[in-house]
């Protein structure tokens, strides 16, 4: 008997063959096999490599976890006294990063009887057996003083960000399924986490998911765009409203349900289109929030770009350097901040 196929919105050019037949009760042993039919898509060969490596493993979803924390939550039962799990997507060889996020925005604590926990979501480096082994072993070492690493045993890259996505939403269903918000979002942003507790816990609890909301866009056909999706590969002809992936909040709901649709919805190289076609599936849609600027900002020329005064209102701004999150937080949370402007 075979597996269910894992089908993309109608909306979509059928021209990747399917994948092999598998068992339905190993659906993506390890290691999982590459579907070699694809080389019988036309042009294949002069396809980036990135692209070829997404159709030969477009079929993969499971993946042995090398580095837990299931009970980050307090477990099953106890993760409704979770309020917000930040979710952060990391590269292996970006510790400082992790770093510095630890000791400001990503503090593990309570703020106003919020329980705020966190977790590297992280792959494999996997250009090299060298680089691999040394920062398997930094994450390890990561895991043993600090205890928040999630590590799945797939190569960490750009068209893997979905598959990394795929797996948290799983865990997520698993080991804290009562999470009442959950921030995801990239390592190289500054998140205002008091900001995000605030409004988060003026929001209900139903659906709810908030970013910079993308609208009227559709697959980059452009090669040398870091976003180019090839005319061989399936794809929606436009895109559903979706939030840019630097960061977004959503809520557990919200959680639940992209978890729901990451179960039988072909993966997508796009990771924040990808969860913006979950949401369609469930009939959901994001909501634009000024305070989340994944563009970053901009700030008048004889101004300081770190004047902290431009972020104490914001929730989230992309594009930081560890240094620069570092003296921004420092910056808001200076009892002696005097503000004569406010981002509204």
């Amino acid at each position: 008997q075979q597996t269910p196929e894992c089908p993309l919105p109608s909306r979509l050019h059928p021209t990747l063959p399917p994948p092999p037949s598998l068992p339905q009760t190993m659906p993506t042993p390890a290691p999982c096999l590459a579907n070699t039919s694809v080389h019988n898509i036309s042009g294949f060969s002069q396809l980036p490599t990135r692209v070829q490596d997404f159709l030969l493993y477009q079929h993969c979803r499971s993946f042995p976890l090398l580095l837990d924390v299931p009970d980050k939550c307090g477990g099953a039962e106890g993760s409704p006294d979770t309020f917000l799990l930040l979710a952060i997507k990391s590269s292996p060889a970006n510790y400082n990063r992790r770093e510095v996020i630890r000791k400001t925005w990503g503090q593990e604590r309570t703020f106003r009887g919020a329980s705020i926990r966190r977790l590297f979501l992280v792959g494999v480096e996997g250009s090299d057996e060298r680089a691999e082994e040394k920062l398997n072993r930094l994450l390890r070492l990561e895991q043993r003083e600090r205890g928040d690493i999630l590590q799945w045993h797939f190569r960490d890259t750009f068209f893997n960000l979905t598959l990394k996505q795929v797996l948290f939403h799983s865990w997520l269903l698993r080991n804290c399924p009562g999470v009442r918000f959950v921030f995801n979002g990239d390592d190289d942003v500054f998140a205002n986490t008091d900001n995000l507790v605030r409004f988060a816990a003026g929001t209900g609890e139903g659906h709810l998911m908030v970013g910079h909301v993308i609208v009227n866009t559709g697959p980059i056909r452009v090669p040398y765009s870091k976003y180019y999706i090839p005319p061989e590969l399936p794809a929606p002809l436009q895109y559903p409203p979706y939030c840019g992936g630097g960061g977004m909040l959503m809520s557990g709901f919200t959680a639940r349900a992209i978890a729901r649709q990451c179960q039988s919805l072909r993966l997508y190289p796009i990771d924040d289109v990808y969860l913006g076609l979950c949401l369609e599936r469930e009939g959901l849609k994001p909501t634009p929030h000024f305070g989340i600027r994944t563009g970053g900002i901009w700030v008048p020329g004889k101004s300081s770009p770190l004047d902290p005064c431009y972020y104490r209102e914001l929730l989230l701004v992309h594009r930081f350097l560890p240094y620069e999150v570092a003296l921004v937080w420092d910056s808001i949370h200076d009892p002696q901040l005097r503000c004569g402007k406010k981002v509204t």
